[in-house]
């Protein structure tokens, strides 16, 4: 069914029937209850996911079909201007979701699990993925295509980077159980193993090595690869010296994120999540 979006993708139609437009609704429908993904576990692949670059197309056709109008307005007047096709996402009350009151917004194509809870002000884009009991918490972005796994807990001011082009690129991805802490950032595509810890302030790009202390090895991005973060890993914020030219001469360190340690008994006291404030129960 939804290889028509594929094939209107390529040809890029200067206008779109009813029933091509029904069939990208049903898409939407598909997104949203977790049916299909822009990206999905793979245990055949290096990072343990695969892209569905059909679905990134899906949602680029939607874009190209959509028109802008307005949504409504404030009470102060001002109205909202978007593409018609990307809507808010509906929600009621059987999803078992929770949305805090004060400014937020998922826009429709996006899985929400059961027990999420969203603090205002946050905003979840199409294509995003985010597991049962999550927390994502106020000023946080989760990126189109973003995959967030469950139990996870999104800091305040956290940003998951969105991955919608190129379409053959991996979104980027927090696996299940990993605290994202507040005013970090993830982006290009960057692979968070489970119950990994991310301290605050920590900057994950597939440009800046990871120093694993523990370990004692450096994590790169290869070529056309995410870099990945591992299972249970602690990554704080670090620097390091520069250590030739002008750039030694004048003292001058870069920031590079470091691996201190993995985590156990004493991080997971530090990071423990409480179910009550993930509760369903209505």
């Amino acid at each position: 069914m939804f290889a028509e979006l594929e094939k209107l993708y390529e040809e890029n139609p200067a206008t779109y029937t009813d029933l091509q437009q029904e069939v990208f609704h049903e898409f939407l429908v598909a997104l949203n209850r977790g049916e299909i993904r822009a990206a999905e576990p793979a245990s055949n692949t290096a990072t343990g996911w695969k892209v569905n670059g059909w679905v990134k197309k899906g949602i680029l056709v939607g874009f190209r079909m959509g028109k802008v109008v307005e949504f409504g307005k404030t009470n102060a007047g001002q109205g909202f201007f978007d593409k018609a096709t990307y809507p808010l996402r509906p929600i009621s009350l059987a999803d078992g979701i929770r949305v805090v009151p004060g400014g937020s917004s998922i826009r429709t194509g996006t899985y929400i699990g059961r027990g999420v809870t969203c603090m205002p002000p946050m905003y979840i884009n199409v294509g995003a993925y985010v597991g049962d009991g999550t927390m994502v918490d106020s000023h946080a972005l989760i990126g189109s295509c973003a995959q967030v796994g469950s139990g996870c807990h999104i800091s305040a001011a956290a940003q998951i980077g969105g991955v919608l082009e190129p379409v053959g690129a991996l979104p980027c991805v927090i696996e299940d159980d990993v605290v994202v802490g507040g005013n970090c950032g993830v982006y290009e595509g960057v692979v968070v193993k489970r119950r990994a810890v991310l301290g605050s302030g920590a900057i994950l790009n597939a440009s800046t090595p990871v120093y694993d202390l523990v370990r004692g090895v450096v994590l790169r991005a290869d070529e056309g690869q995410p870099l990945i973060v591992p299972e249970g890993a602690v990554v704080v914020a670090g620097c390091r010296e520069i250590g030739s030219g002008i750039g030694k001469e004048w003292g001058i360190s870069l920031y590079t994120p470091v691996i201190v340690k993995y985590r156990d008994e004493k991080t997971n006291a530090k990071v423990r999540l409480e179910d009550v404030l993930r509760s369903d129960k209505m």
